[in-house]
């Protein structure tokens, strides 16, 4: 948790000077909350249609049954706006990276190579660094609030050790990559301008 607070606080720290009234928003992703991702966003203007976006999410729980859902990540992005910034459609170029450990989670999701069934019965604890390109639409509630949505596909590369269950620590496999190409961010975000 440390290591997201510092690293938000580094990205942001080297364009506040230049912060100014209707520059600045802040942001919570509901996906991410809805999922008991702790999350915080932040966009900056850089110029009448660019602006820099980054946000974090951390998730440190260990849920009932043996099951693992824990991870930290970091995304920011530069975004360009086809009218004004923070209304209406955007695109965006965004990296991302972090590290997790996952697994006892049953489901039967396997898409473009990637098999999130196995998760149901093994842990993997490892890292990931990617990046890609998004679209999305802010609607104006009001002069401070906003209604974000976003959706983006790219890539991942990861390295993992996977684990025999969930609970155990049985390590089966030591260091192995993993390419992943698919959707990499999904955002509904309720913004607050300031």
């Amino acid at each position: 948790m440390k290591r997201i607070i510092l690293l938000l606080v580094i990205a942001l720290t080297g364009t506040l000077p230049a912060v100014k009234a209707q520059n600045v928003a802040v942001k919570s992703n509901l996906l991410a909350d809805a999922l008991l991702n702790v999350n915080i966003g932040a966009e900056i203007g850089l110029a009448p249609k660019w602006t820099f976006e980054t946000n974090g999410q951390f998730n440190g729980w260990t849920l009932s049954h043996d099951r693992v859902w824990k991870h930290w990540a970091l995304q920011p992005e530069l975004r360009y706006w086809l009218c004004d910034r923070f209304g209406g459609h955007f695109f965006g170029a965004h990296v991302h990276g972090g590290q997790f450990n996952i697994g006892g989670i049953s489901n039967s999701i396997n898409m473009l190579g990637t098999h999130f069934s196995r998760l149901s019965d093994t842990r993997y604890q490892g890292w990931f660094v990617g990046g890609g390109l998004s679209y999305g639409y802010a609607w104006v509630i009001d002069r401070r609030w906003n209604l974000e949505a976003e959706i983006g596909i790219g890539y991942s590369y990861t390295r993992y050790d996977r684990f025999r269950c969930a609970g155990c620590g049985k390590k089966v496999e030591t260091d192995k990559p993993h390419h992943y190409i698919g959707p990499t961010k999904a955002a509904v975000n309720l913004v607050y301008l300031f």
